[in-house]
């Protein structure tokens, strides 16, 4: 199962495309696809929407095999992104993909049996707020010890960053559930060992089957991992998943496969990856003018 763990991450900073380049990513997408990406007025977030996409295309390629023109990648009524039920691959037994982007950064992890979520966030706040300001407006979704541990932490800059430290964990477990919903996150408390064996309880009980990570994925952004039981999901989420239902020893197994680090992949190497699937495709009517593009990644 090993090889249905994925981490990609990509700093958009690095890409600054022309309108005819972005344009020619954008055309790999499915139709369906486009609209979401170009509703953004700002470059910068039509940049992390379209490569948000990108990657969740090019892992479910690469990990599961599966021709570009035969995935299809729909949404839960919550948004959660997932893979339409198809081909089984039984070393894979339940693969699930979670995206994020904040601010440098946009980033994809796989599993091949456990609920995954990701999250990324930049430690900044809004102009014209003080720190306190900004964090008080979340008071209500934090535990009392973990807004005791965010208002200890420090100077300004330590209580923001362990702010975002708790935040971005909590977001990962939402995601992971795909519930979408963030309303009773101050019964979901976490633990940890200077942020190390990071462990959760929901209403004050334990929950062994999950796990956490943190870490810095660079220039001072965070991203956090969460690895759950299928059963944890929501109800639309648990329909898109092919079982939710495995024995003690084999959920173990998944539950404690390594967490792989972060592999920084570019924005032309996830074109390269799925213009040499798209150009073939007879959906695509210029062919000679595709093959030229693809060339010139």
């Amino acid at each position: 199962m090993e090889r249905g763990v994925r981490r990609w991450a990509v700093d958009i900073s690095e890409w600054q495309p022309s309108s005819q380049d972005f344009s020619f990513a954008l055309s790999l997408l499915p139709i369906h696809n486009r609209t979401p990406i170009t509703r953004f007025v700002q470059m910068e977030d039509r940049k992390r929407a379209l490569v948000s996409r990108l990657l969740q295309y090019a892992i479910v390629h690469e990990v599961v095999g599966i021709p570009y023109e035969e995935i299809i990648i729909k949404r839960t009524l919550e948004g959660k992104p997932y893979l339409e039920p198809g081909k089984f691959v039984q070393e894979l037994p339940n693969f699930n993909f979670n995206t994020s982007h904040h601010g440098d950064y946009v980033a994809v992890a796989s599993e091949p049996l456990c609920l995954v979520g990701l999250d990324i966030v930049s430690p900044v706040i809004p102009w014209k707020e003080t720190v306190t300001e900004f964090i008080q407006n979340f008071s209500s979704y934090f535990s009392s010890l973990e807004w005791d541990n965010i208002m200890t932490a420090g100077n300004c800059n330590d209580i923001l960053v362990e702010f975002y430290r708790y935040w971005c964990l909590k977001e990962a477990y939402v995601k992971a559930r795909g519930s979408g919903l963030t309303y009773g996150l101050d019964k979901v408390e976490f633990h940890h060992h200077s942020w190390t064996n990071i462990s959760v309880k929901i209403d004050g009980k334990a929950m062994p089957e999950w796990r956490f990570w943190l870490s810095e994925l660079g220039k001072g952004h965070l991203v956090s991992l969460a690895r759950g039981h299928p059963s944890s999901a929501t109800d639309s989420y648990k329909k898109t998943l092919k079982r939710s239902d495995f024995d003690e020893a084999e959920y173990h197994e998944g539950l404690h496969l390594p967490n792989v680090r972060f592999f920084m992949r570019n924005v032309e190497q996830l074109i390269q990856v799925l213009c040499k699937e798209v150009y073939c495709i007879p959906r695509i009517h210029n062919t000679v003018e595709i093959e030229e593009k693809c060339d010139e990644y």
